[in-house]
């Protein structure tokens, strides 16, 4: 009788670690008999149950992967960029305030150089309007980044590495509701929920995020025409032209482990951004009507069912995307707010411009995992991602409307294994690239000229794991990697980007060595660290150039690249209320292109690659009170610090080294505090960014916002 008790003790721990996927302390009785009046008395002492979570197990795979859980930042008034961009050797570049756009770099290489999923699925297929910045945390399990070498599961052409966002699958039904608020007039209002239709296996999931901001924030020490002194004097002037408003509805119809499918889906998606342009791609260019336009619908399907030893998926998805830049006025503005006529639009000085864009894309996903023994799996993947671009001006008569195509195929194969107890785990795989472009342009006739291009690529990767405790683990990958442009290189973004159609893919040799390990004291002490080093070899680097004359982008080839570096991370936690964290990291690209294309010496040899920060870190740490006025209320407080060492804008070889532009070195202090009552129903919390109000300068010297309070309310039901 004593041992059945026991075993339906257990009973639930052991269903809530089944295979790791959920992480929990629960206490689980164990039982001292004593005799007290000649009756069998059973006394209960705690026994601490700890299992690996999903991100745990992620994180101790074969590649060199970041696995952050999104509950801790839930009920702050965060975007998935701002948490994403504090993990160690990720840098994320803003070019403004909210919903501006940004870059992302991974050990050294761009963000163009990054992939981005959902579930496993290309965030393509949400369309331009969705980024890391409207899509809803309260939609959001996990997010796991990848650097350098990404699993052949994922599909991709990803050079620098991958992110993928993981979404919440609960079994019970479930409503989360948000709304926010912050400095700059800035609103952020989520619900995303589960409702199971009784009696059925059908799951509906709806989601909706709206994000505005004004982004009004105060511009310092720029310089404007002065009518008393006739000069040019430097003041400290809000913005005037930067309002932002976004929209990400979606509703997902599903069954989950029914008889014909492990998973099925069907979703449908509507995005949209409206974005006034506040400036180009340097701060001294200033436009006061010029605006951008976009929204998208998508339809996708999803199928996954293991039959067997066999596993097979299937998504697809067609998105109509539609975008317009408005560049219609003849005037040339300051950061004042006053203008003077021009003989030009605003962006480009040419004729008045209203640039429409419709990206038609279709993405078909599918894969076949075969479980060959306890040891050993097999998986063969393929991709496809074909994409339009139709442009067409309803404004300047002189522009020739096109009808440019970009198809890519990605075929993988990979290994995976496990062996010793998986203390090893090894994965292997090589991927074939198919890449074409078809494209019209204007011959000298005045007449559209069609020309196609294929091209084939191909790559390999291996990643090795091995544990020798649980306090030392040590991991090692390789990858022959290769990158096609993206569609924001090849054919601009109607805005700030210029097209450039004979970009070329880029290709490298990816090295990552790691290792990694927790160490637990057994009396609420915790400490868990990893440390990377890197390699990167890089031909035909893709970066992008600025034009100071126009203040606009172009995407160009730098014929080879090197990149090395290292990162770390540290995390000390105690008894579920205290938390430290600190990581850092330290990379350099440089042209390793020793001539010229005319054979001459070239100067910028041995250089760092410009407007890139070789240099950063963040420290984290929080305090949680429990039971402050009843037993299930909790109070956090956490104070966040990240510093940027200063950078080139440019080439180190040009000019001297007085006159260079750089990017100074930058410190930002944050501040939140939250506090959850009724079990987590309810949520409210108070932060301050950039306390001290320091001048942060990002992507080519644009300045970032300045102190800024939110305060956000939160209530979760199930």
């Amino acid at each position: 009788m004593k041992d059945r008790f026991l075993f339906i003790a257990l009973l639930p721990c052991s269903l809530l670690t089944k295979g790791g996927t959920f992480c929990h302390a629960d206490t689980i009785p164990a039982y001292t008999d004593t005799v007290a009046s000649g009756v069998d008395v059973r006394q209960l002492d705690e026994i601490n149950v700890v299992a690996r979570s999903r991100s745990r197990q992620i994180a101790e795979g074969a590649f060199m992967v970041n696995s952050l859980d999104i509950a801790p930042d839930l009920n702050r008034m965060k975007t998935l960029n701002d948490i994403v961009g504090r993990t160690s050797g990720v840098r994320l570049r803003r070019e403004g305030g909210a919903g501006s756009d940004f870059d992302f770099v991974i050990n050294g290489l761009s963000g163009n150089s990054i992939r981005y999923f959902i579930d496993g699925v290309p965030l393509e297929t949400r369309g331009s309007s969705a980024s890391l910045d409207n899509i809803p945390v309260s939609l959001i399990e996990r997010v796991e980044l990848f650097k350098g070498v990404v699993p052949s599961y994922l599909g991709s052409d990803a050079l620098g590495g991958a992110v993928n966002i993981v979404t919440r699958r609960k079994r019970d039904n479930f409503l989360d509701a948000s709304l926010a608020v912050g400095s700059f007039h800035t609103v952020q209002a989520d619900v995303t929920g589960q409702w199971r239709i009784p009696s059925t296996s059908v799951a509906i999931r709806p989601t909706v995020g709206i994000n505005h901001s004004r982004n009004d924030y105060r511009m310092k020490d720029v310089e404007v025409w002065s009518e008393e002194k006739e000069e040019y004097v430097h003041k400290d002037l809000k913005r005037f032209h930067d309002d932002y408003d976004s929209m990400f509805m979606q509703i997902e119809g599903g069954v989950d482990n029914v008889e014909w499918a492990d998973r099925f889906s069907i979703s449908v998606g509507y995005d949209r951004l409206e974005k006034d342009i506040q400036t180009g791609a340097m701060q001294n260019k200033v436009y006061g009507k010029a605006r951008r336009r976009s929204s998208s619908v998508y339809v996708a399907g999803r199928y996954a069912k293991r039959f067997g030893d066999v596993a097979a998926r299937l998504s697809l998805s067609h998105t109509w995307d539609r975008s317009e830049t408005v560049d219609t006025v003849f005037r040339k503005y300051s950061w004042d707010g006053t203008w003077l006529p021009s003989s030009g639009n605003e962006m480009t000085g040419g004729s008045r411009s209203l640039r429409i864009y419709r990206r038609p894309l279709t993405i078909l996903e599918t894969g076949i995992d075969y479980m060959i023994d306890g040891h050993n799996t097999l998986s063969l993947g393929y991709m496809l991602n074909s994409q339009g671009n139709r442009r067409r001006d309803d404004a300047d008569r002189t522009f020739e409307p096109t009808n440019d195509h970009v198809t890519k195929q990605i075929i993988s194969l990979g290994l995976y294994q496990k062996y010793l107890d998986e203390k090893l785990q090894s994965a292997c795989f090589v991927k074939d690239y198919i890449n074409c472009l078809s494209r019209q342009s204007a011959a000298a006739s005045g007449s559209l000229e069609s020309s196609r291009s294929v091209k084939n690529h191909m790559g390999a990767g291996i990643g090795v794991r091995y544990s020798f405790l649980p306090s030392l683990a040590l991991k090692g990958s390789y990858e022959h990697s290769v990158r096609l442009p993206v569609s924001r290189e090849l054919l601009g973004n109607g805005t700030t980007v210029y097209p450039n159609l004979d970009l070329r893919p880029e290709s490298g040799n990816n090295y990552n060595l790691g290792l990694f390990g927790s160490v637990d004291t057994g009396s609420g002490h915790v400490l868990k660290y990893e440390a990377g080093a890197f390699i990167r070899h890089v031909q035909n680097y893709i970066r992008a150039t600025v034009s100071e004359k126009e203040g606009m982008m172009r995407y160009v080839n730098e014929p080879a690249i090197d990149v090395k570096g290292v990162d770390f991370e540290l995390t000390y936690l105690w008894q579920n209320r205290f938390q430290f964290t600190v990581n850092g990291s330290w990379s350099e690209a440089r042209d390793m292109k020793r001539f010229k294309t005319d054979g001459n010496p070239s100067a910028t040899y041995r250089n760092r690659v410009p407007n890139r920060p070789w240099l950063f870190g963040n420290a984290d740490a929080s305090y949680t009170f429990h039971g402050i006025i009843d037993r299930t209320d909790n109070l956090r407080i956490k104070a966040e610090c990240q510093y940027i060492h200063w950078y080139y804008l440019n080439w180190e070889a040009y000019g001297s080294a007085s006159s260079k532009a750089r990017i100074p070195t930058q410190a930002v202090m944050n501040l939140s505090l939250s506090y959850s009552w009724h079990s987590s129903r309810y949520n409210i919390s108070l932060g301050c960014d950039n306390i001290f109000d320091r001048v942060c300068y990002d992507n080519y010297m644009l300045q970032n916002p300045g102190r800024s309070l939110t305060a956000k309310f939160r209530i979760f039901l199930r």
